[in-house]
């Protein structure tokens, strides 16, 4: 890691943010989004030389009902364009610099919206408070998902999703249960794999971005944990989270159910085997953790306790 984090995290600058910060992201190196429980969504400017921060962009009521506001709960961002979802159950799509929305399906979801974010360029995931994985193909006109997947048995409300950075079609999602599912959007409605991770509702769930070997999901509970797949020496090159392209075209070939050597260790779930460990990031339970973030061996996560925690030599 370079210099820049190295010592104690300082405040750079503050901002009176209207209603509480549902999720944010960065749009570029200068922007961030923000989405509001008013309804409202919010590009920020990061100014470097004057370490202060000002309002670049806003769009006051962006998810609301006819007669009050909704909660907007989640942000994905592919400068220059931005999606928003709602408790409204609306899809919203900007793009930084236009004041115009792009793109609104109205009734996307009968339910909350919780989290969304992208599969491919022109792909997004959902999901709901009913247990549902969505798939939306923005290149069609359609209003409809091009594919939902769902839990089987009880509706249990999903809270977030990630996708894995090489081989896209696969997903990870924790809901209200604490349960990480591990899903496979080309083939099944249902999740490929389900293991226990919390006693209570997961918040986040990340791979890691460069190392995705590695995920980090953390809960309600308190905890926050690092899954790592300890993979089998057999399984090919190319299923150990490849960048190459001719090396993720050839995963994608890969059976369901076949040679389990020739399945993404995530696909497999099985702890009990030695393919998944499982690491409290933690000293000790702590009141809830809301949110995580990791780049290179540094770990970000905030909790309920109004605390910061940084954990600078995350082994991956």
């Amino acid at each position: 890691m370079d210099d820049g984090f190295e010592g104690d995290p300082k405040l750079l600058c503050e901002y009176k943010h209207d209603g509480d910060v549902l999720d944010l992201q960065f749009l570029d190196q200068e922007r961030i989004v923000t989405t509001s429980s008013t309804g409202a969504v919010t590009i920020f400017r990061f100014h470097q030389n004057s370490q202060t921060i000002s309002v670049s962009q806003r769009w006051p009521r962006a998810h609301g009902y006819p007669c009050e506001n909704a909660p907007c709960t989640g942000v994905v961002c592919s400068s220059p364009e931005i999606v928003t979802v709602g408790e409204d159950g609306k899809i919203i799509v900007f793009r930084a610099d236009q004041e115009e929305v792009i793109r609104v399906i109205e009734n996307a979801d009968s339910s909350t919206i919780h989290a969304v974010t992208y599969l491919r360029t022109t792909e997004i995931l959902t999901v709901n408070s009913i247990g549902q994985l969505k798939l939306w193909d923005f290149r069609q006109q359609s209003n409809a998902p091009s594919q939902i997947l769902s839990l089987s048995g009880d509706r249990v409300p999903l809270h977030c999703v990630d996708r894995h950075p090489n081989q896209q079609h696969i997903v990870a999602t924790g809901g209200q249960d604490g349960m990480l599912c591990v899903w496979d959007v080309r083939q099944g409605s249902t999740p490929f794999s389900l293991m226990e991770a919390h006693s209570a509702e997961m918040w986040e769930v990340h791979f890691h971005p460069t190392n995705p070997d590695h995920l980090f999901t953390c809960s309600e509970d308190g905890s926050l944990l690092h899954w790592e797949t300890s993979t089998p020496s057999d399984m090919p090159s190319f299923l150990q989270g490849g960048r190459n392209n001719s090396m993720i075209s050839r995963s994608a070939m890969a059976p369901a159910g076949g040679n389990q050597s020739l399945i993404n260790a995530w696909l497999s779930g099985d702890s009990s085997k030695g393919r998944l460990e499982t690491t409290h990031m933690l000293p000790s339970q702590t009141l809830s953790v809301n949110s995580l973030d990791v780049l290179g061996q540094c770990l970000v996560c905030g909790t309920d306790g109004e605390a910061i925690f940084v954990n600078r030599q995350v082994p991956v």
